[in-house]
């Protein structure tokens, strides 16, 4: 199982990244990049407008919209679970991910 945050994979970038390395490195960069963000691709990403809502129902969205973006743009990854970490009332609530490897990598 391997934890992921949005920050830390993504401050290098190896383009030759292969097996998990690369499952992890793109896990990461879906998490860091807002659905409608990517010029030729504005389906990538997920959707992290979580503004004005109680914040177990924040938290809630950004597990399910998290799930469902590494679900379908990195299939090889499978999220064992989301973390929503941070404080809410100062407005910064950052999700950690748990994945495992699909086996057929």
């Amino acid at each position: 199982m391997y934890i992921v945050e949005p920050t830390e994979p993504m401050k290098t970038i190896d383009f030759g990244a292969t097996g998990v390395e690369e499952i992890l490195q793109n896990v990461a960069f879906i998490m860091a990049t807002a659905s409608m963000s990517c010029p030729l691709d504005r389906e990538f990403g997920w959707d992290k407008t979580v503004i004005d809502v109680p914040i177990p129902i924040a938290k809630a969205r950004i597990v399910a919209n998290l799930t469902e973006a590494i679900h379908k743009f990195e299939p090889r990854a499978i999220v064992v679970a989301v973390d929503v970490l941070g404080d809410g009332l100062k407005g910064r609530l950052m999700p950690r991910v748990k994945v495992s490897i699909h086996e057929s990598l």
